[in-house]
């Protein structure tokens, strides 16, 4: 497992959580693409935001949008995901991904990732 999510946890509704994903020191990973995604208990894998290899181009499911914020630091090889306003509807295990191949498309398709964390658990109670 090269990626590492850290930063999960139990909140009350309208709560706030900081998810972080720390990805190998190599140069080749500052060029990867990077995204999240999340399952909730009985469901599927749901893609959540992406971001490209510079940050410069973010995209977000639209359940999310003004509420999360995705962004990466490449000088210290993480990634982050910025959860306002959390809602018991986005309790699930959150996977931060990698792909080799660059873009400013959404990619919504878990198979277009090549590398995936272990996972973290977000809670949000009501």
């Amino acid at each position: 497992v090269q990626l590492v999510e850290s930063g999960g946890g139990y909140v009350q509704d309208g709560g706030s959580l900081l998810l972080s994903c720390v990805f190998p020191g190599r140069a080749a990973w500052r060029s990867y693409g990077m995204g999240w995604f999340r399952q909730a208990p009985g469901q599927g894998l749901e893609w959540v935001a992406n971001i490209n290899s510079g940050g410069s181009r973010t995209n977000y499911v639209d359940s999310v949008k003004g509420r999360f914020t995705i962004s990466r630091d490449n000088a210290k090889n993480m990634l982050y995901l910025q959860m306002n306003s959390l809602k018991p509807e986005d309790t699930a295990v959150y996977y931060c991904a990698s792909r080799k191949k660059d873009t400013t498309e959404v990619i919504t398709i878990w198979l277009e990732y090549d590398e995936w964390g272990q996972g973290t658990q977000v809670t949000v109670s009501s």
